[in-house]
């Protein structure tokens, strides 16, 4: 089973996450959270690893949508995409929206997942156009 959809880039890590944020933001979504997960690693348990940040998208008019189909979906949002240091690359990793409906098997959700992940896979197309 896919969960994500995946695209690589070849710019510099503060780069991309910037440039992810602003597509995001292109296409309906705020970030509501990011979490360095290179640095909160370090200083919890001492680990060394390459960059790592997962940012929490949120389309409020699509997850309100969603809310009115099944309160209890809250706990899968918001979108989370995760951008991170792959060698010489940068890979952004967006979690499919489809997940909500297969997790709550409320068919009323699958238009509204539809639509996020055409925005999200939409946003992903900008960041590889540049």
């Amino acid at each position: 089973m896919v969960f994500e959809e995946t695209v690589v880039l070849t710019a510099p890590f503060d780069d991309v996450v910037a440039a992810t944020k602003a597509a995001l933001a292109q296409h309906g979504f705020g970030v509501l959270t990011e979490i360095d997960m290179q640095q909160t690693l370090k200083a919890k348990v001492d680990k060394e690893m390459d960059h790592y940040v997962i940012l929490g998208a949120c389309n409020p008019n699509l997850a309100s949508a969603a809310l009115d189909v099944e309160p209890h979906v809250g706990v899968l949002l918001p979108c989370n995409v995760v951008v991170r240091q792959v060698d010489d690359t940068v890979h952004v990793d967006a979690l499919d929206p489809g997940l909500m409906v297969s997790m709550t098997s409320r068919d009323e959700l699958a238009p509204i997942a539809a639509d996020a992940r055409r925005l999200i896979g939409e946003a992903l197309a900008a960041l590889v156009a540049g």
